[in-house]
């Protein structure tokens, strides 16, 4: 049976899991199937442990360039993710802050913060020091860049950062609605038209559930992604935070995932696809990641020890990494 990313995207949920539960999107992974390999991923800013990993406390920190604060007080996080990323606020604290973490074990850094009112991370004032953390202390660096121009995305290309990380929205309901920002669709896409342009590797995620823990505009993001050539794309879900807006809002089901997952890779069989960090945790992360195999992905962050098991099960070569997922891409190449 051959699908098409409409065809499944509109298949019933007990089919569409029929077939990711029988293997059949491993087809269309051209990674996997030359390799038969699954990386997973622990990056430091949570701690992970199983029978399987104990993931470093100190290799791959997060960073808040804003520290706590954002503009945009989105209705899923209301700025509350920040609170679990170091804060540099100006140029020199960042410095003095890798300096300092790269002394105590860090090899990269995922360098981040809130948003302004358009939407945009506020990197111009840091682009230099980004540049001499790369150039000085030889770590990999990955930026959260929000909606971004050409000129700053060429700036990070400059500064040799390692990957851009962007949040695809396919929704300008959800826009509106969640991030409570005013711009569209089409400023997501022209970021990733720049991104590109730049030449800088550049990592799409798209949220899954994000408008209210339903299904919105994931399907348009990934065929706008899919215009394009990013190294990985990362599939994220919602999942209620405390003292949010949305705190009382059910997460998408774990099939709903799958759902983008199995699109996802039918939509991009070329690229290395990831199950990222923010997703539902207990039972629900544990049927996740069992379907998430199931779909072909390359790369699952923070994976259930049932999920390692059935990649054991399924004669999957396993790979574990204390980076961020995004850098599956460079994983991969390292390995053909």
């Amino acid at each position: 049976m051959r699908l098409d990313a409409e065809t499944a995207w509109r298949l019933p949920r007990q089919k569409l899991i029929a077939l990711i539960k029988g293997g059949h999107f491993w087809q269309y992974n051209r990674v996997l199937n030359s390799q038969k390999k699954v990386w997973f991923y622990a990056p430091s800013f949570i701690y992970h442990k199983t029978a399987y990993f104990d993931s470093s406390p100190t290799a791959f920190p997060s960073i808040s360039i804003t520290g706590s604060s954002c503009a945009l007080r989105c209705k899923h996080c209301n700025a509350k993710v920040l609170n679990t990323m170091f804060p540099a606020l100006t140029p020199k604290d960042l410095f003095e802050l890798c300096v300092k973490l790269k002394r105590k074990g860090a090899i990269g850094y995922l360098i981040s913060g809130g948003c302004l009112p358009d939407g945009s991370v506020p990197l111009e004032r840091f682009i230099d020091t980004i540049a001499e953390i790369k150039r000085e202390l030889g770590v990999k660096t990955v930026v959260h860049t929000g909606v971004i121009d050409l000129s700053m995305a060429k700036r990070l290309k400059e500064a040799d950062v390692d990957a851009a990380l962007i949040d695809i929205i396919g929704s300008n309901e959800t826009i509106r609605e969640i991030y409570q920002l005013d711009v569209q669709v089409e400023d997501y896409e022209r970021s990733l038209e720049a991104l590109q342009e730049s030449e800088i590797p550049f990592v799409p995620h798209v949220l899954v559930g994000l408008h209210y823990g339903k299904l919105g505009g994931e399907f348009q993001a990934l065929k706008m992604i899919s215009k394009y050539a990013p190294s990985a794309i990362i599939v994220i879900a919602f999942m209620p935070i405390r003292e949010t807006p949305m705190e009382n809002v059910a997460p998408p089901a774990p099939e709903d995932i799958a759902k983008v997952l199995a699109t996802a890779r039918l939509i991009t069989p070329q690229v290395p696809i990831a199950l990222g960090c923010m997703r539902p945790k207990g039972k629900h992360r544990i049927k996740t990641d069992r379907l998430a195999l199931g779909t072909g992905v390359n790369a699952i962050a923070f994976p259930e020890e049932e999920a390692i098991r059935l990649a054991e099960s399924l004669g999957l070569e396993i790979t574990f990494s204390s980076l961020c997922c995004s850098q599956v891409c460079e994983d991969i190449r390292r390995d053909v």
